[in-house]
């Protein structure tokens, strides 16, 4: 250091070290690590509010200003109307929360569209039918099935497409179809059974039980990628009330769904109780499968029809979460490149939207919610 700047320095060093006595003693009172401790408030937050969270709400290009609610329409119908993605709707709820119990809609509210910060919402405008006169309270669009004693409010989606089939599925194993009880005879020479007719039963039955559900021994569902069996589909064909236990069991038929054959298996009525409310929303893991099967169709299947898929409880899935269906892209021949005819597989287009009801350790059925395409056997699923 030259002798100018020792001359420089020298009337500024006691500014500079009176300066950073001052910031020493402001910062004091600020400790980084009382206020920085974000373990706490970061494991309570939900995984799945915090990927969607930044999602911002998109409205279909379509979309009305004013909706009025009618008989037959169903909550994901409306919201599918406004929001270019219906399962969205907890961020709208999210942002009002102050709202009380919006998801009860009935035919005559007047649903408005409006935007708060400019964020789309939907402002309801009650019937005096349904409500005092002019009472308006603002809604946020909520796809879910809600079992209610209140029969005037529209349900989330068509409950009848999915009634029929809530209970009935049955995924079973090798074994179990082999264990089970099964029908070896009847009280007339008739092949096919129906209701009335008394049948007699060999098998381990469990004495405590007096009704079971027949099920003719169904076909192997395979896993189209890995080739191996994933379980049997046992077809569900009626009910039967033991009235007499011994080798073999006398029971009675109580009702069929279809005919019961010499053969079919009885097994233990399913108790579990599906929960009475869905809320349709992507799974909180990534889910990448196939379609198996076909419930009652052979081609393919659309919109309110059923299909299995794949992935179950093992891989995260749970009731109520949506997939997308996407169709398998055809194989072409280009000759137009520089080689000659060469294969090009297209890419795979979104075909529909499925939402699981019932639950199984590999495999799950769906329903479809809606299609643009048929859906097929061995169409990928996807998270959407």
């Amino acid at each position: 250091m030259n002798l100018s700047q020792r001359l420089f320095l020298k009337p500024i060093l006691p500014l500079l070290l009176l300066t950073g006595l001052y910031a020493c003693s402001t910062s004091q009172p600020r400790p980084i690590a009382k206020k920085a401790a974000p373990t706490a408030p970061v494991a309570s937050v939900n995984p799945h509010q915090q990927t969607t969270a930044p999602k911002k709400i998109q409205l279909k290009a379509s979309h009305p200003l004013q909706y009025t609610v009618k008989k037959g329409d169903t909550l994901w119908d409306i919201a599918s109307l406004f929001l270019r993605d219906p399962w969205y709707w907890p961020q709208i709820w999210q942002s009002n929360p102050q709202v009380k119990n919006p998801h009860l809609i009935y035919p005559g509210d007047i649903l408005t569209l409006t935007y708060v910060n400019g964020n789309p919402h939907i402002l309801l405008n009650r019937s005096t039918q349904n409500n005092q006169p002019g009472q308006e309270r603002e809604v946020k669009l909520s796809p879910r099935i809600r079992a209610t004693a209140l029969v005037t409010n529209i349900p989330s989606i068509p409950a009848d497409a999915i009634r029929q089939f809530l209970n009935r599925p049955r995924v079973v194993t090798k074994k179990q179809l082999k264990d089970a009880p099964y029908i070896v005879g009847s009280d007339d020479t008739h092949l096919i059974l129906g209701v009335g007719n008394r049948v007699y039963i060999r098998g381990e039955i469990d004495k405590e039980r007096t009704r079971f559900a027949v099920f003719h021994p169904g076909r192997a569902l395979i896993d189209p990628e890995t080739k191996k069996v994933l379980g049997y589909e046992a077809e569900y064909a009626g009910d039967i009330h033991i009235s007499k236990y011994g080798d073999p069991a006398t029971g009675k038929i109580t009702f069929n769904k279809r005919e019961i054959l010499i053969g079919d298996r009885l097994l233990p009525e399913d108790k579990s109780k599906l929960d009475s409310q869905f809320f349709p929303k992507p799974p909180d893991v990534p889910i990448d499968g196939r379609v198996v099967s076909l419930f009652d169709a052979l081609f393919g299947v659309g919109e309110y029809q059923v299909l299995v898929i794949n992935k179950g409880e093992r891989d995260g899935l749970e009731v109520g979460n949506l997939l997308a269906t996407y169709a398998k892209g055809n194989i072409v021949h280009d000759s137009y490149g520089h080689q000659a005819d060469v294969k090009v597989r297209l890419p795979d287009e979104r075909s529909g939207l499925i939402m699981i009801f019932k639950t199984f350790d590999r495999v799950s059925y769906a329903l479809v919610l809606n299609s643009t395409r048929i859906i097929h056997t061995d169409d990928r699923v996807a998270t959407p």
